[in-house]
């Protein structure tokens, strides 16, 4: 696992466990990961973000790791 993994990771447990005011606190950049993520596109309207937006605007390296993250969150559960 590398970095960015972890740290998206870490910042979709936040937002999972703490809910809306967790993510809250992120970054434009880890809201929308995380958004995609926990498959919340009522957080990513929240913040002016269509679903397709929200990828290009995550980019290819973070919308590759994406799914895997969200499996090892479901398998957390």
């Amino acid at each position: 696992m590398n970095d960015r993994y972890e740290h998206l990771l870490r910042k979709s447990r936040d937002a999972k466990r703490g809910e809306h005011d967790a993510w809250c606190v992120q970054s434009t950049g880890e809201k929308v990961a995380v958004a995609l993520v926990l498959n919340r596109a009522d957080w990513l309207a929240e913040i002016g973000y269509t679903i397709p937006e929200a990828i290009e605007r995550s980019g290819t390296e973070w919308v590759a790791i994406i799914p895997q993250v969200a499996r090892q969150l479901a398998e957390e559960e």
